[in-house]
């Protein structure tokens, strides 16, 4: 779990969704918190507002019409107000609504407010005859507020106000479903704002990854923010001025080497006036020698600049042909396991790259066994000899250019040692890799592997 975890906040994409998920949880849940206490403002502020209006109004009626009100409160006739209880005491008073009501009658009436027990305003049983009204049998009691001011005539009045109690809704604030629908809900909304920014640079990196096998990538469509876009932009700037650098090498190398075929040819018509046999024959092999060097010069120039189409074929039946043709030519070439199916790619640079393969397998090790396997969609193609294999260490300096590697018949050293360079870049211009691996019984395997 710990390296998942690990995996996850080291990729940008991670981090993001990290961060989105928890900042929008965390305001989320502050946002609903100050929400609650709004909503605990307002109850509180609308109750002032009716123990004010009620006082107001009772204090009102006093002044117009003292005896007659003070009548109708003793025999409960007002509704919502009563006499107070004699010998109730204030404990807790409200500062608030004193002092609006000491605004609103003068500091003479020397108004006394607060909130008292239920039971103070409401100690006596009201008989309810018959059945009581449906849904509200069970409702609390209402709450008790005692007023006290000095009316008009200077009289010290004492009134209880009964006022339908207004129960605040529960706290939403950590209630466990609603934490965790806000943590859901956070958590899927990072992960598309997440996947949406990073989805231009997973461009980016799968575009990075094909430049690096490929000599000819496609352009990076440029989409996304105006920041996203400039990199894409200055990556595909960085890919053609790769491309034009592998097209002037490439040029370069094989106009001398087609130069070079002009004066090696006027060089072997004299080489062949030579009068001593054995000086001419040592000279004409230094002639072929070096022929063999400018043709493999062409052929590694052509291999880097490819203009080919790609194509859809059966692997199966390329490797057929391949191995077919070889043993008419009369190498010890044979076509083993199949790996089924059809793949995408350019037919003429995968045919040489497997040819070259071939060439070094029976120059190197006597005879080439091809196969062909596929596994998580991608497909390898080896081409395997039985010869005495290269040294570990040695694997990878074998695709340098002319490096050669000991042959598998008498005669030593052969060959120029660019054939596993060129296989190395013909494979690049499919999107493909080539690598090669000792067998534990003997000999050495050449792997060809690309997307299929």
């Amino acid at each position: 779990m710990r390296k998942r975890f690990s995996v996850l906040y080291r990729s940008m994409a991670g981090q993001m969704f990290i961060m989105l998920a928890v900042s929008i949880a965390a305001t989320s849940i502050i946002s609903l918190f100050f929400a609650n206490q709004a909503r605990r403002d307002d109850f509180a502020r609308i109750r002032t507002e009716r123990v004010i209006a009620s006082a107001v109004d009772i204090a009102a009626r006093l002044a117009r019409e003292p005896a007659l009100t003070e009548k109708m409160l003793q025999e409960r006739l007002i509704l919502g107000a009563a006499p107070a209880p004699t010998g109730v005491a204030i404990d807790k008073s409200e500062p608030a609504i004193t002092a609006a009501l000491a605004r609103q009658w003068g500091t003479v009436s020397a108004p006394e407010v607060g909130q008292v027990p239920s039971g103070m305003c409401h100690g006596h049983k009201a008989a309810i005859r018959g059945q009581a009204a449906a849904g509200i049998a069970d409702l609390p009691p209402p709450d008790c507020w005692i007023v006290r001011f000095t009316d008009s005539r200077g009289k010290r009045q004492a009134v209880a106000l009964s006022l339908p109690r207004l129960n605040m809704p529960q706290d939403a604030t950590m209630q466990p479903l609603d934490l965790l629908l806000i943590i859901i809900m956070s958590g899927a909304i990072a992960v598309i704002v997440a996947r949406q920014v990073a989805r231009p640079l997973r461009t980016l990196q799968s575009a990075a990854g094909a430049f690096s096998l490929s000599h000819d990538p496609q352009p990076i469509p440029e989409n996304g923010p105006d920041e996203v876009r400039a990199a894409l932009s200055t990556f595909n700037l960085m890919q053609e001025r790769v491309r034009e650098g592998f097209r002037e090498r490439t040029q370069l190398l094989a106009s001398i080497s087609h130069d070079l075929q002009t004066p090696l040819t006027r060089l072997r018509l004299r080489l062949e006036q030579v009068e001593d046999e054995a000086l001419r024959a040592k000279l004409l092999q230094d002639h072929h020698a070096m022929l063999v060097l400018v043709e493999e010069g062409l052929d590694l120039a052509s291999s880097a600049e490819t203009q080919e189409n790609w194509e859809v074929i059966d692997i199966d039946s390329l490797l057929l042909s391949i191995a077919e043709d070889a043993e008419e030519l009369g190498q010890p070439v044979r076509f083993g396991s199949g790996c089924g199916g059809r793949a995408r790619v350019k037919v003429m640079a995968l045919s040489r790259c497997i040819g070259n393969l071939v060439d070094n397998a029976v120059k190197y090790g006597n005879s080439a066994e091809i196969s062909c396997s596929r596994a998580d969609g991608r497909i390898e193609i080896s081409v395997r000899d039985h010869g005495p294999g290269i040294e570990e260490h040695k694997l990878d300096a074998m695709f340098e250019p002319f490096t050669r590697g000991m042959a598998g018949q008498p005669g030593g050293r052969s060959g120029t040692g660019i054939g596993l360079t060129i296989s190395r870049m013909l494979a690049m211009t499919f999107n493909g890799t080539v690598h090669l691996e000792n067998m534990t019984d003997g000999g050495l395997r050449a792997i060809i592997g690309f997307d299929g």
